[in-house]
């Protein structure tokens, strides 16, 4: 049987997209859509786009520093400056080059520094300690700086695996020593974005949680981990013996299926997503024949097969 796919923007029913057919040894018609999430078109953030960025889980502008023994998961970028000490564990590529990869990293890193520092609607007020709070997804903000000192902050996605939050603050971000951020109600790490104006210090043994931009340095202090990405526009990425993981999910690029081109369309069940190899499997389902992407930014489909009584699809 013949598939017809369609790379297409849904909005306000306006449709414009390419057609073209590819061949599948069980015939399962299928649909595909790439849906613009528009920041007023719904009560919770859009993820914020991290593009090139995404398969970084360090990424300085003049030096990453390491002390024995560090780990991370994920590609290690320096850019403009090309020095990496300590000779870290990296289950990924280090890119040192410029121009290159690195440096188009850090163009996307301030693209998403400036979308993160720019949301306004729906922002909330806060200040100072956000230990022991509880926080639902949403856009918080503060004029100075921000720290979890006085207990663990917990976010709670109630039930929604793609509630975004999105913190902003114009100095600092500081964990206190042993300080944990803890995720609940299925939030993903993925969905997590921290703007700091200034320079981040994540405290010793400290668990945190989420994508760390900051406008000058990061320093991970020793034994913390992190699952998320340390991004550092103008300084330095110190590291001591931490644990680094990008998510292997993002909100940026989820699956939607319906058992109608027409819709409606609602988020894929049993889906994952892998960052670093750009691909979003879900299990088949009998009924739901028809799949489309809903991202914050324009994506294109450059495959699709089954594997395994799973629907897996790449894209750019």
């Amino acid at each position: 049987m013949t598939i017809k796919s369609a790379n297409c923007i849904d909005d306000n029913a306006t449709q414009v997209g390419m057609d073209g057919s590819k061949r599948m040894l069980m015939g399962l018609a299928l649909g595909f859509a790439v849906l613009f999430a528009r920041h007023d078109a719904t009560a919770g953030q859009a993820p914020v786009a991290l593009g090139s960025t995404a398969t970084f889980g360090v990424l300085a502008a003049t030096t990453v520093t390491t002390i024995p023994t560090t780990t991370v998961n994920g590609d290690l970028g320096v850019s403009p400056g090309n020095t990496v000490t300590g000779s870290p564990i990296v289950n990924g590529t280090i890119y040192t080059n410029t121009p290159g990869l690195a440096a188009t990293a850090q163009g996307d890193l301030t693209i998403a520094y400036n979308d993160s520092a720019g949301r306004t609607i729906g922002a909330i007020t806060v200040a100072g300690n956000l230990g022991g709070q509880t926080l639902t997804p949403g856009l918080y903000t503060s004029a100075t700086s921000l720290e979890i000192s006085s207990g663990d902050l917990t976010l709670d996605a109630a039930g929604d695996p793609n509630a975004v939050w999105i913190f902003q603050m114009g100095t600092t971000l500081v964990t206190t020593v042993g300080r944990q951020v803890i995720l609940s109600g299925g939030a993903q790490a993925a969905n997590i974005y921290w703007q700091v104006g200034s320079s981040a210090t994540i405290g010793g043994s400290s668990v945190f949680y989420g994508n760390i931009l900051a406008y000058t340095s990061i320093a991970m202090n020793t034994g913390a981990t992190l699952q998320g990405r340390a991004l550092a526009r103008n300084g330095e990425v110190s590291l001591d013996s931490n644990t680094i993981t990008i998510p292997t999910s993002t909100s940026s690029a989820v699956l939607q299926s319906s058992a109608v081109l027409a819709g409606p369309y609602t988020d894929a069940s049993g889906q994952s997503a892998n960052v670093q190899t750009r691909t979003l499997t879900v299990p088949q389902s009998g009924s739901m024949q028809f799949y489309r992407i809903r991202a914050a930014t324009g994506l294109t489909i450059t495959s699709i097969t089954l594997s395994g009584g799973n629907v897996v699809i790449v894209h750019n």
